[in-house]
């Protein structure tokens, strides 16, 4: 068991956590339960701060973090606030309009003056790219915004963004666990016909993010599937993978989620885990593991346990 693991957030220089606390359900706490599952988040190390506009709805989520923790200047200082945009009711919008309104309405509800990353939450089929480089041009022109990136973006989706975009897109967080690992197990399956784990569904977006120094954030890193439940001690489905889960914890001296975390951030991709629990102590579970480096051999095991398939 070790301190929290840090890594390089793209290719900014700037060194980070590598688990980011996800804030998008803190709405159903009261303010001393967000203030502690924050606070508690910051004292092992955590640095990075992950909202939305539509948490909670109409930036909710964002509000009550600002009203429960009182950052001092110091702790803003210290740690990376990122926000996303681009949902809104029914449908999806990157106009520049949009983007721009977004982020002013998101500094307002947790009071600072400025996002350390801004995040593009869902491909936009309407995207048109100079719309949002006009959006992101001004936001970090007026000190709003310092980094950007997106969300669930394939690799020719953010190829196409740069094609008027000149910051660089420094993250793309995606769905990613055990048990929802595509962008890993079908790479590992590739060419073999008639097999449903070597279908590509994401062009490549694993690969993408390494040749192009993007860091990946993995998001559900202990749901089963698009929010099925989690794995975590769910015999019926998952016994096989439990059983190793806690075989490896008791190996390691962590816990189940510990060694759920470790999976994800073993890969020299340098994955960071996003949590969306509202319980301090998995937190504390979570940091313990980012650092245990597990073998090829465990990672595999946990791999197959999982249901995919090692040729």
């Amino acid at each position: 068991m070790g301190p929290v693991k840090t890594q390089q957030l793209g290719r900014t220089g700037l060194e980070v956590s590598s688990i980011v606390l996800g804030l998008m359900r803190i709405d159903s706490l009261d303010d001393a339960a967000i203030d502690a599952l924050v606070r508690t988040a910051l004292d092992e190390g955590v640095t990075v701060l992950d909202h939305a506009d539509v948490y909670g709805g109409d930036h909710l989520c964002e509000r009550r973090f600002a009203e429960a923790v009182k950052l001092t200047p110091s702790e803003r200082e210290r740690v990376l606030i990122q926000s996303k945009c681009g949902i809104r009711d029914g449908f999806f919008d990157f106009s520049t309009e949009h983007i721009v309104s977004s982020v002013d309405a998101s500094l307002r509800a947790l009071q600072t003056d400025h996002l350390d990353l801004l995040l593009l939450h869902r491909p936009d089929a309407l995207v048109e790219p100079e719309e949002v480089a006009a959006a992101f041009d001004q936001l970090e022109a007026a000190g709003k915004v310092r980094r950007f990136g997106v969300s669930n973006h394939t690799p020719y989706q953010q190829e196409l963004l740069k094609t008027a975009v000149r910051q660089p897109l420094e993250v793309n967080q995606v769905q990613l666990s055990i048990t929802h690992s595509s962008l890993i197990s079908t790479g590992v399956a590739s060419n073999m016909e008639g097999l449903e784990q070597s279908v590509h569904r994401d062009g490549g977006m694993l690969e993408h993010a390494r040749i192009h120094g993007t860091t990946l954030q993995a998001w559900s890193p202990f749901q089963g599937g698009f929010f099925t439940g989690v794995f975590l001690g769910d015999r019926e489905k998952y016994a096989d993978l439990n059983d190793v889960l806690d075989e490896l914890a008791d190996a390691h001296g962590v816990t189940p989620t510990g060694i759920a975390t470790a999976w994800i951030t073993r890969h020299p991709a340098d994955i960071q885990v996003v949590l969306g629990t509202t319980k301090p102590e998995r937190v504390r579970e979570a940091v313990a593991g980012s650092d245990v480096r597990l073998s090829r051999q465990e990672w595999y095991r946990l791999f197959t346990a999982a249901g995919s398939l090692v040729p």
